[in-house]
């Protein structure tokens, strides 16, 4: 067990790969892949059979739970093996990669290097999240569980974003293209994130764009004061009157 190799993939398509056997396309349809997300997810949780039928069905559970669940539970079983089951629970070997467990980790890394300045670190990890994040989780599919990992994934694409950004105006030279196109993306997907404005207005200055630079600043001035009555906080103050010296 402890030299298993298992990867996971639950964003975008749902892949099992077990000692480099594929092992997704003996899913058992919709319900399947729901139900080895859950497990695989919350693998560390105490679950009930209650918590796999409200996982499968929320409160549309058909005539005979039990049985439908049981059905679904020895085809999962069978499917994972040599990989064993604690009860209800997907008892992964530690080693085991999971493609949403890797984005977690990863923005955790890519924030932690731009506290140190470690720029290039930081972009390769925000890639790894970015990657992640971007695929979507169980397209379709409408439980409160799963609209749930889809908040996480829409907050970890952000960050991503902003990290992505930041760590590519700091490298500089040719990813200040990257840098601008991203911050230009996390405006569009954060309107009130001024991180992403700032890297936005660094980014076109750096380019030789200081007059597009200062139209951000308006545009962001103009949202904030229609929408929350409020103005830019400090930091962005002070970058855009650094850029009106400069200019």
């Amino acid at each position: 067990m402890a030299d298993l190799r298992v990867r996971i993939q639950l964003c975008g398509r749902v892949c099992i790969e077990i000692d480099g056997e594929h092992r997704d396309a003996r899913l058992p349809g919709p319900q399947g892949r729901r139900l080895f997300s859950y497990l695989t997810i919350y693998r560390l949780s105490a679950l009930t059979r209650q918590d796999l039928s409200s996982a499968l069905w929320g409160e549309r559970a058909p005539a005979a739970p039990d049985a439908a669940l049981n059905a679904l539970l020895s085809r999962l079983r069978a499917l994972m093996q040599p990989v064993p089951f604690a009860g209800l629970r997907l008892d992964l070997p530690a080693s085991a990669w999971v493609d949403l467990d890797a984005a977690r980790d990863a923005i955790h890394r890519a924030e932690s290097a731009i506290a140190l300045g470690d720029w290039g670190r930081a972009w390769g990890a925000a890639q790894v999240t970015l990657f992640t994040a971007r695929r979507g989780f169980l397209p379709g599919e409408d439980l409160p569980w799963i609209s749930d990992i889809r908040s996480e994934l829409d907050s970890l694409h952000i960050r991503a974003l902003g990290a992505y950004a930041e760590a590519s105006l700091r490298v500089a030279g040719s990813e200040l293209a990257t840098a601008e196109r991203s911050a230009r993306d996390l405006v569009s997907r954060a309107p009130f994130r001024e991180s992403g404005y700032r890297v936005l207005m660094e980014a076109l200055a750096a380019g030789g764009n200081t007059a597009e630079a200062l139209r951000v600043y308006d545009d962001l001035v103009r949202l904030l004061s229609e929408e929350l009555g409020v103005v830019p906080s400090q930091p962005t103050r002070d970058l855009h009157a650094q850029l009106l010296r400069a200019g």
